[in-house]
């Protein structure tokens, strides 16, 4: 047996202490807190005749009073007040809102604004820390804390749109969280709290801060968020094997038009009721949502290629999608 077996010894490593773990996790909970804290306001919603339609969480993202919020909490409202975190209420103006991504944005007219910086949701990892903050069932600047559980989750709005890359979360959200900010343990707010699943426990979904970005971007230009559509009612068949290797096709799926509409693009394009849509401007659709998720706000009025079967023959159109009027 040689000298340095002989000499050596077991190596050991510090473990931090119970203490000390919590300690490590409490001091990020609260710095993300106090940073975002003053930025978290009550939505308060009333319809008409003054009846009270409800209320919600937001926050402000800009230094001059622009507010993020989920459109299901002031869609359709006759007047919006706000709650800022340090005991002040303002009436706001509703700027926009897209049901189809579920976020509103609205204005306040105040001075010395506390405001929140928007995040890279696309940086996200799953397991990581994520502290959600707002007013479920009335009680004012709620903290939770959890992980992000996926970042690969579909979630259909109130509209019927499929939002992509929506944040599963099991941070604790509750009525009231709607609309309220998902912050890293930096502070930076990387989604919008939007929904639970009723009966289930600690899974809850925000939509991403990028997803964010580009509608609120869209919202402060127009107003609202400009999208393509075609004039098509459709359902989702499955295609038979054979047809997909005769076609090389790259799914096994369309959407079959059931309906066209009375001069839509679909109608000039020569569509008929039977028709399967394949694919679109070069890219499959296996469906419905894959369809919509196409229908964007740059081929408004840009002839493009559509690919459907019609019987046993693949056809190509030519299409012109308008801008859609919902």
């Amino acid at each position: 047996m040689s000298s340095a077996t002989l000499n050596s010894q077991p190596v050991t490593r510090s473990v931090p202490s119970d203490e000390e773990v919590l300690d490590s996790y409490s001091r990020a909970v609260t710095g993300a807190v106090e940073e975002i804290g003053p930025a978290v306001v009550n939505v308060e919603v009333q319809g008409a005749g003054g009846r009270r339609a409800g209320s919600g969480s937001g926050f402000i993202f800009t230094p001059d009073g622009f507010v993020l919020t989920n459109s299901h909490v002031v869609h359709g409202a006759a007047r919006i007040e706000l709650a800022l975190a340090d005991g002040r209420r303002y009436r706001a103006d509703l700027v926009g809102d897209d049901p189809e991504t579920d976020l509103a944005i609205v204005h306040i007219d105040a001075p010395d604004l506390a405001w929140a910086r928007l995040g890279d949701s696309g940086e996200l990892r799953v397991g990581q820390l994520v502290i959600a903050v707002g007013n479920p069932l009335g009680f004012s600047a709620t903290v939770t804390a959890g992980v992000v559980s996926s970042m690969a989750r579909s979630f259909r709005s109130q509209a019927g749109r499929l939002i992509d890359n929506v944040i599963q979360t099991d941070a604790a959200l509750n009525p009231g969280n709607s609309g309220g900010p998902l912050v890293t343990a930096r502070g930076e707010v990387v989604g919008v709290n939007t929904a639970i699943i009723p009966m289930a426990q600690g899974i809850c979904f925000a939509i991403p801060s990028n997803t964010a970005k580009f509608v609120a971007s869209r919202l402060m230009r127009d107003g609202r968020v400009r999208r393509s559509y075609i004039g098509v009612g459709g359902q989702n068949v499955p295609l038979h094997r054979r047809v997909v290797r005769f076609h090389r096709l790259e799914h096994d799926g369309g959407v079959r038009v059931t309906q066209i509409e009375s001069g839509s693009p679909a109608a000039s394009a020569g569509l008929v009721e039977g028709d399967t849509i394949v694919a679109f401007d070069g890219q499959a659709v296996a469906g419905i949502d894959d369809l919509h998720r196409l229908l964007t706000e740059e081929r408004v009025g840009v002839g493009l290629p559509l690919t459907v079967l019609r019987g046993v023959e693949k056809m190509e159109v030519r299409i012109v999608p308008a801008e859609s009027r919902r």
